[in-house]
């Protein structure tokens, strides 16, 4: 028989598996005689086998399960050439015969026989170098069947003995959990970058407490100092709605306190506050009051109270805050991010909050992944990031051009008067690099620059005009447009509707009003619809007619004397 690249060398074969039996339930066979042989020194090296594959074993390890076990009989050749038929495997074990040849291996049998004689070798000569043989071959087909995920077949070692199958899944466990040990032993010895220290906050230098009527010593004093505050800074509020509501339960005020210990236990102690009141089913809470007293005002703590309600108000799972601001707040509640334009579903809100009269519905959104305290220091963060990117496009931070001399004299020959600026502006050293041509310099200096100052200074005096109105105590009925869902006769009496939060869009847009004259037009047709839906003892036609009046101071030209 020649040596073909079918044929595979092996020292020893484990038994092959019997079909429909659990593994851990499969006799397996006796040992060879060769190893008590081997363990008598008869044999230096155990005897080889040489396996030819069969006709019906197939090289697809898929389609060969229970396919080749029912052939008759399988060729065995030894190498001194003698060759012997072994009976078919069943599922009943020889009574105390030890066979001197074993089954046919499969495919899946010759590749764990192939690595087994790998790992252990063909020097097996003393029984220690047997046992270091079987704990190698172990460790590596271990770390195979890891890599592989086929299980193992119980093999037999050179002395006689077998691995055990049910301890491989704890040899596993353990060599995984080695490995965890090892990398998070390399992770400790690896050097971590230092962490940037946080910069320390300004705000936390700031003495701040939550005041809310809980029955204790400490907080009813600093209600007594708050209800003083309120009074003395909110003169047109009645005296006793402030104390009802500050010492309401269900309100909660943010103070901000003094250091100075003479002051503690006083009135002066509180040096700014907001009352407001939650409503944490809706997550929305209303701003009843906020002010400053008059000796720390002009110092910032309006920001300050503003931006720690915000921060407190995420921890009460607070969305929005609702105010009603007077003409003299909407300015300080604009800078704090507060807006006319209700974003919150009215549902949320309505019934839950009274209507003033007099007073501007605002409104603002608490971001909850947004730290209001630090506010600058992220829009600084912002701009470094910016300014980054546009350096990373822009040339203007490389390329420095020398200052113009004094005796700078550009010729201007054959260039008019009018275009003289333009093209003088042209002849500067980096003006044509950075892309300005002769057109644009020519509209930013010509005529159309005197056209575009006339039209921003005609916008600017219209806006002036609608702020004068707007902050007017009458003028709280035309602040925004009327719901015609409530009001569902009014486009049937009314054509023209028109409001001031319109007339402020007209005018910001730049095209719509051309005169002051026009914008007068608007304003009166504003207070006329009022007068016309409404009856002449309703506070609306009151209303009405007091804006007249004043429309009269502001647009003097426009009265007609009598």
């Amino acid at each position: 028989m020649s040596d073909s690249e079918d044929e595979i060398e092996e020292e020893s074969r484990p038994p092959q598996p019997v079909e429909g039996r659990p593994r851990s339930q499969r006799k397996r066979k006796a040992p060879s005689p060769y190893h008590s042989e081997l363990e008598d020194g008869k044999y230096d090296k155990p005897p080889r086998y040489k396996v030819r594959k069969g006709k019906g074993i197939s090289d697809d390890n898929d389609n060969q399960e229970g396919t080749e076990e029912d052939d008759s009989s399988k060729k065995v050749e030894t190498v001194g050439g003698q060759e012997e038929e072994e009976a078919p495997t069943t599922d009943a074990p020889n009574d105390g015969e030890e066979s001197d040849s074993t089954a046919a291996a499969t495919p899946d049998e010759k590749n764990d026989t192939k690595s087994e004689k790998k790992d252990t070798g063909s020097n097996a000569a003393t029984d220690n170098k047997e046992h270091e043989v079987v704990a190698t071959s172990k460790d590596k087909k271990d770390i195979a069947s890891e890599t592989t995920g086929d299980e193992e077949d119980p093999v037999e070692t050179a002395n006689g003995g077998k691995q055990a199958e049910n301890g491989q899944g704890e040899e596993q466990s353990a060599t995984e959990k080695n490995e965890e040990e090892e990398e998070e032993e390399e992770e400790v010895e690896e050097e971590k970058p230092p962490r940037k220290k946080k910069e320390p906050n300004p705000y936390d230098s700031i003495r701040y407490t939550i005041v809310e009527n809980d029955g204790k010593q400490d907080n009813l004093v600093r209600l007594v100092g708050l209800k003083s505050l309120f009074a003395k800074q909110l003169p047109k509020m009645p005296r006793p709605y402030i104390a009802r509501l500050v010492f309401d339960r269900r309100h909660k005020s943010l103070a901000i306190l003094s250091d100075d210990p003479q002051h503690k236990g006083g009135d002066e102690e509180i040096i700014g506050a907001i009352c407001y009141r939650g409503f944490p089913e809706m997550r929305f809470a209303e701003i009843a009051f906020c002010a400053v007293s008059a000796s720390h005002q002009v110092k910032g703590y309006g920001t300050k109270l503003m931006n720690l309600l915000k921060r407190h108000a995420i921890t009460e799972g607070i969305e929005y805050f609702i105010t009603y601001a007077d003409n003299y707040a909407i300015g300080y509640f604009k800078k704090q991010g507060f807006t006319k334009s209700i974003a919150m579903p009215k549902g949320r809100y309505h019934g839950l909050i009274k209507d003033y009269d007099g007073g501007t519905m605002m409104e603002c959104y608490v971001h909850p992944s947004i730290d209001y305290t630090r506010i600058p220091e992220m829009l600084e963060k912002q701009r470094k990031f910016v300014l980054g990117r546009v350096r990373l496009k822009a040339k203007s931070h490389k390329v420095v051009y020398p200052p113009l001399p004094k005796d700078f004299a550009p010729n201007l020959e054959g260039v008019s008067r009018a275009n003289e600026a333009a093209a003088r502006a042209m002849t500067i050293p980096g003006v044509v690099e950075a892309g300005w041509t002769m057109a644009d310099l020519l509209a930013s200096t010509g005529a159309s620059k005197d056209s575009d100052r006339q039209k921003n200074a005609l916008k600017s005096e219209l806006l002036q005009l609608v702020r004068k109105t707007e902050e007017q105590q009458s003028a709280w009925p035309f602040r925004e447009p009327v719901d015609t869902t409530e009001v569902a006769d009014y486009l049937d009496l009314i054509k023209q509707p028109i409001d001031l939060s319109t007339i402020e869009k007209r005018i910001r847009k730049g095209d719509w009003y051309k005169s002051r004259q026009m914008l007068y037009a608007d304003l009166m047709l504003m207070v006329n619809n009022c007068k016309l839906y409404n009856d002449e003892d309703s506070t609306y036609h009151e209303c009405a007619s007091k804006l007249e009046k004043f429309l009269g101071t502001i647009f003097p030209e426009m009265v007609v004397k009598g």
